[in-house]
C-alpha cells in the first residue's frame, strides 16, 4: 500500500489476520475490512509493533479527480490525524491514518490511471449507462480496532461509549475543522484496556470540511435512516451544523433502548406498532415528518421513552438522561424561535385583531432547527456537558459493578 505522505512508490506490506466486514452485494459501495499486521503470522508473537490496524476497501462515490475529491476519506482521515497528533486525550477513541488512497490500474496504453467504474468499464460501456454515480476503488490502512457497539454489557457502558465518541467528534471539529455526519450504531466501536471500556468513532467518507461554505450546505442525504436527522432527511439547503449529529445521539439512544443491542436486550412483545417504528421508514419525509413530531415537545418525546424496553437494567434512570438530552437540544433556549421541532403551523400575529375572521393576520414560524443551527456551538458544549455528567457516574457505576442506577 501506498504512504500518502511520501512518494507514490514507498509501499508497505501488511499480513492477514481476520476478515471484520464482508461486502453484503456485489453494487453499491461493496466495502470490506481486514485487520492486518505488519509481520507474518508466523512471527508475530516475536513482534514488537504488530499493533492492530485494519485496512477499509471500498468503492464510495467520487466527485472528479483525486486532487479535487472533497469526500476522499483518506484525505480527511489524514487531516484528523494531523491535527489530533499530540492530543493524547483523544487517543484510541478515533483511526489514525497510516497510509492509503485511490487504487490505480493500467489502462490498454499502459498507463496508470485511477480504478473507477469509469475506467474499468471503458468509456463506450460507461456512456451507455446513463446517470450512474461514478465510484473509485479506495483502500486505506488505519491503527486502532475495535468492537461492534453491541458487544457493550450494560446502559452504563452505552453511555461512557457514546460519551467518548462525541467528545473525540468535537474534538475533531475543533481542531480539524472537519463534522462527521454519519453519526449512527455500525459507526461507533467499543474498546476495552486496562483502564475499562472506551468508545471508537469511524468511518469519515461523509464528513464534510466545515470551512467549505458551499459543501456545508450539500443536499445529499447520508447516513442509516432511523438515526438520521430532520435536516439530513429533507435534504434541505440548511448548514449542516453538529446538532444533526447530536441529534442522531438521540435516535441512537431511543433506538437501542427500545430495541436493545444484542438478543438478551432485545424486547419480547411486537414493537411494529410503536411510534419509533416510523424512524426507519423508506419514504424520506416521511420519516423526517414523524421524528419532527416526536421530538417536538417533551410530552410527546415521552412516549417514545416510554416504549423502551423495560426488562433492561437501569432503564429507567436512562428514560430521564435521554429525555433530558432531548431538552438541551430542543426546548432549554432563550428565544422561542428555537424552542421545538415543527415550524409549518399559522400563528395568529399579537398585532391583529382576532374578534375579526376577516382581519386575523398569519404569520409563518421559522424553522427551529435552523434558528438554532446559527447557535450550534454553545449548544453542543451544553450537550457534551450533559453526556459527560451522566458519564462519570455511569463509570462509577461500572466500577462498583451492580449498584443501583445514577440519577440523571
Amino acid at each position: 500500500m501506498a504512504d500518502s505522505n511520501e512518494s507514490k512508490l514507498t509501499q508497505t506490506t501488511y499480513y492477514l489476520r481476520k476478515i471484520v466486514v464482508f461486502a453484503e452485494r456485489v453494487f453499491g459501495r461493496h466495502t470490506r475490512c481486514f485487520v492486518v499486521g505488519r509481520q507474518p503470522p508466523s512471527l508475530e508473537a516475536k513482534s514488537d509493533n504488530s499493533g492492530d490496524i485494519l485496512i477499509k476497501d471500498a468503492w464510495p462515490e467520487v466527485s472528479g479527480s483525486a486532487e479535487d475529491d472533497m469526500r476522499d476519506e483518506s484525505k480527511l482521515l489524514e487531516r484528523v490525524s494531523n491535527g489530533l497528533a499530540g492530543r493524547s486525550e483523544f487517543n484510541g477513541l478515533y483511526p489514525k491514518f497510516l497510509g492509503g488512497g485511490r487504487m490505480q490500474i493500467q489502462n490498454a496504453h499502459g498507463d496508470s490511471v485511477d480504478e473507477t467504474t469509469r475506467t474499468v468499464l471503458g468509456e463506450t460501456v460507461w456512456a451507455q449507462l446513463g446517470d450512474l454515480p461514478l465510484r473509485a476503488h479506495m483502500r486505506i490502512a488505519m491503527s486502532g480496532v475495535g468492537e461492534p457497539l453491541k458487544t457493550i454489557k450494560s446502559i452504563y457502558e452505552l453511555v461512557v461509549v457514546i460519551y467518548d465518541v462525541m467528545r473525540c467528534h468535537m474534538g475533531i471539529l475543533k481542531h480539524c475543522q472537519i463534522l462527521h455526519r454519519d453519526i449512527s450504531e455500525a459507526n461507533i466501536l467499543v474498546r476495552r484496556d486496562d483502564t475499562g471500556v472506551h468508545g471508537m468513532l469511524i468511518d469519515f467518507d461523509h464528513s464534510i470540511d466545515i470551512t467549505d461554505e458551499g459543501y456545508v450546505k450539500r443536499t445529499e442525504r447520508t447516513g442509516t435512516r432511523p438515526f438520521m436527522s430532520i435536516n439530513n432527511l429533507e435534504g434541505e439547503l440548511t448548514k449542516r451544523t453538529a446538532l444533526d449529529d447530536w441529534e442522531g445521539i438521540i435516535y441512537i439512544f431511543c433506538w437501542l433502548g427500545t430495541f436493545g443491542w444484542n438478543r438478551a436486550t432485545q424486547p419480547s412483545g411486537s414493537v411494529s406498532k410503536m411510534a419509533i417504528a416510523s424512524w426507519n421508514d423508506y419514504d424520506e419525509m416521511m420519516n423526517a415528518n414523524s421524528k419532527r413530531r416526536d421530538m417536538d415537545s417533551s410530552r410527546i418525546f415521552t412516549e417514545i421513552t416510554k416504549g423502551f424496553n423495560p426488562n433492561i437494567p437501569h432503564i429507567s434512570a436512562f428514560k430521564k438522561f435521554v429525555n433530558g438530552l432531548r431538552a438541551v437540544l430542543i426546548d432549554d433556549h432563550d428565544d422561542p424561535n428555537m424552542r421545538g421541532a415543527i415550524f409549518d403551523k399559522n400563528i395568529i400575529s399579537e398585532e391583529s385583531d382576532t374578534d375579526d375572521f376577516l382581519r386575523e393576520e398569519y404569520i409563518t414560524r421559522p424553522d427551529p432547527f435552523v434558528e438554532r443551527a446559527a447557535h450550534w456551538e454553545s449548544i453542543s458544549e451544553r450537550l457534551l456537558a450533559k453526556l459527560e455528567t451522566y458519564a462519570t457516574i455511569c463509570k462509577r457505576r461500572i466500577s462498583e459493578s451492580g449498584s443501583r442506577a445514577p440519577d440523571p
